[in-house]
């Protein structure tokens, strides 16, 4: 029986509160054991779900505590690459909150600095964990729909708060780093392609992308997908093949978006429907990061991966440059 992943969270950021920490109380092999924040208020809800955690005042203090293990990494979007450097140079195994980099060099360093240490260090990408996407991945493979030939997929939100970090470009703010990933990742993901050739359109306030129109071109298939932070809440996806089609109702927030239901129609006409509600996919993710740790079983989410993603939306913003308004 080995001895439980011990936890640490800097900061008290809200996906910590809502979703992570919870997660890691309810995975097996995991305890919540530090956090460090200067607010006594903002650990209350933690505290809660373990009462002997312990509280840091610094995020330095939480990383030098030698009974955290790994540490989960919620910050704004621009600390993401010093705080994992750190934590790794602490003997910390790091799970970071996407985007870890805000471009795809930053993560060659921090692939360096993880075969440097030998530690377990990934981005929490928590869709891939899912079994809704094991399950497309499967039927595209097994030429359920025959040959993929498009991708169409959204995901959207309003948020028109000025303060808000997601609004804000010194902290790496915009929709495509916040959620324009998650198009981007799952597609990836499921076909083990890269894209050939991208073509953009930005719509920009305050100096971050509130809305993204993305084309991309695949060895065998095509993609289109839009983002954006002022619209009501939506997502899908949807795989078109020769022979069917694939779509999944909630692909992303998978148990607290709604109905988690994958949905598919052959080329025998019969229609095919698997529901995954209940399946706590952050908690799966904290499964699989300490299954790695304990060097049971690879992390299915690796650094390589996530540069491969924040490459693509480089590549993204690159070809929106001079077309966005």
């Amino acid at each position: 029986m080995h001895e439980p992943v011990r936890w640490g969270i800097l900061g008290a950021a809200r996906i910590a509160r809502t979703e992570v920490g919870p997660a890691i109380h309810a995975a097996r092999g995991a305890t919540l054991a530090a956090l460090a924040t200067t607010r006594p208020e903002a650990a209350a809800p933690f505290a809660a779900l373990a009462p002997g955690l312990r509280v840091h005042a610094g995020y330095d203090a939480l990383l030098a505590d030698p009974q955290v293990d790994a540490v989960y990494i919620p910050l704004p979007n621009h600390l993401h690459v010093e705080w994992t450097l750190r934590a790794i140079d602490a003997g910390k195994h790091v799970l970071c909150e996407k985007p870890i980099a805000l471009d795809a060099a930053q993560i060659d360093r921090l692939i360096a600095a993880r075969d440097a240490s030998g530690l377990v260090v990934a981005e929490a990408f928590m869709v891939t964990h899912h079994p809704q996407w094991a399950l497309v991945r499967d039927l595209l493979a097994g030429g359920a729909i025959g040959a993929l030939r498009h991708v169409d997929g959204c995901f959207t939100y309003n948020n028109t708060d000025p303060g808000n970090i997601r609004n804000r470009a010194e902290t790496g703010g915009g929709g495509l780093r916040d959620i324009g990933v998650y198009p981007c990742l799952t597609t990836r993901f499921v076909t083990g392609a890269e894209p050939e050739r991208l073509r953009a359109d930005l719509q920009l306030a305050g100096g971050v992308d509130t809305f993204a129109r993305v084309w991309a071109d695949f060895p065998d298939f095509t993609m289109a997908f839009y983002c954006g932070m002022r619209q009501a809440r939506r997502q899908h996806m949807l795989f078109h093949g020769t022979d069917g089609v694939i779509a999944l109702s909630a692909p992303f927030n998978a148990r607290v978006y709604g109905d988690t239901r994958v949905h598919w129609t052959g080329a025998d006409g019969i229609a095919h429907s698997r529901r995954f509600n209940g399946i706590d996919q952050y908690a799966l993710m904290i499964e699989g990061f300490g299954a790695a740790v304990r060097g049971a079983a690879a992390f299915n989410c690796p650094l390589e991966f996530s540069r491969g993603n924040q490459a693509m939306i480089d590549a993204v913003f690159a070809a929106a440059n001079g077309a966005a308004r």
